[in-house]
């Protein structure tokens, strides 16, 4: 063998040799004290700029599958008396009676897997973009020897949501599709059996397009929810550091402050992107609303301007534990991963 080859040989040995003695002691470090092999595996750049993303996701899905059940009432609430001023007029009990009343008390389930996917992707990116946005605005801010105030907060949460509301809105209207099944005469259902199943059939029948459909008014929910989420929670915790109230109570006030201001600001946005995600063509190939602002027109005219904020109760029993539960399990998942 050529000496230049066996020396190329004899280093490629001599490297193998190193990596495995570094992944051998590695292994044998992390077997002796777990805890500081935990420590530096968090602190690795990656994991670093990873971690907001994957505790928003975890936080948003933990939250999702406890209040499924409020938000499957919700969208019922949203789609009783569509195009009707005098319409019906459900409440959260009717509504829950009358699935109770079909034998099919698992049906407040419907459409989780949905849920699940949207959170996934929307509250991974919305809290991920939202902590990330924070902390580059925060070390700007320190470096001009300045804080950051409500107008950073507000700025960083409106850019957030409408970050996520675009990634995640397919898996949204999926979930709009799949609750407000039922609604329908049997003979017309769907009858989609999973997330998936919904996407599939969607984009087959309908076209990929189709998938964003009410992405706008999507997109201004997220960003009017966040605006009142994220910038409120954050000021809210931030202004409460200095009550006597422990780190545990301060999160949960603020938390049912910031829901608060979430249900208000975005309510509207989400009654039109219900009634927007749930249509479908007539077998004329036209549609009832054509987008947003036709929407808002149309039931402004048709039902009245009070209808944007029916099942206000309910949307804030949605949005306000979800807020809670999210926000409480990401400060809690940041504080155990710091």
């Amino acid at each position: 063998m050529p000496a230049s080859a066996s020396s190329v040989v004899e280093n490629a040995k001599q490297t193998s040799e190193t990596v495995l003695s570094d992944a051998s002691s590695a292994m044998k470090s992390a077997a002796e004290n777990p805890i500081q092999a935990k420590n530096d595996f968090l602190h690795t750049p990656f994991m670093r700029a990873a971690l907001p993303f994957i505790n928003g996701g975890l936080a948003g899905m933990t939250a999702t599958t406890v209040i499924q059940p409020v938000d499957m009432v919700k969208v019922r609430l949203q789609l009783a008396g569509e195009g009707v001023k005098t319409g019906p007029k459900p409440t959260p009990i009717s509504v829950i009676r009358e699935i109770v009343a079909s034998g099919k008390i698992m049906d407040v389930y419907t459409g989780l897997s949905a849920g699940l996917l949207r959170q996934a992707v929307y509250t991974t990116a919305r809290l991920g973009f939202f902590d990330t946005f924070m902390k580059r605005l925060t070390i700007s801010a320190e470096s001009k020897g300045s804080k950051i105030g409500f107008k950073e907060r507000a700025g960083a949460g409106l850019a957030a949501g409408g970050l996520a509301a675009m990634l995640g809105n397919p898996a949204d209207l999926a979930l709009i599709r799949m609750q407000s099944d039922g609604l329908k005469p049997a003979a017309q259902r769907a009858n989609y059996t999973s997330v998936v199943d919904a996407l599939t059939r969607i984009s087959k029948n309908e076209g990929v397009t189709r998938l964003w459909a009410g992405c706008y008014p999507t997109v201004v929910r997220a960003m009017a929810l966040n605006f009142g989420q994220l910038a409120f929670f954050s000021e809210a915790k931030n202004q409460l550091k200095s009550t006597s109230l422990s780190s545990r109570t301060q999160t949960l006030t603020a938390s049912a402050i910031a829901g608060f201001f979430a249900s208000f600001f975005s309510l509207p946005f989400d009654f039109v992107k219900t009634r927007l995600q749930k249509q479908t063509r007539a077998p004329d190939g036209t549609l009832p609303y054509k987008g947003m602002f036709d929407c808002f027109k149309q039931v402004a005219k048709d039902e009245g301007l009070l209808r944007f904020y029916r099942g206000f109760g309910t949307y804030y029993v949605r949005i306000a534990p979800h807020a809670m539960v999210t926000l409480i399990v990401a400060d809690y998942l940041g504080f155990i991963t710091k």
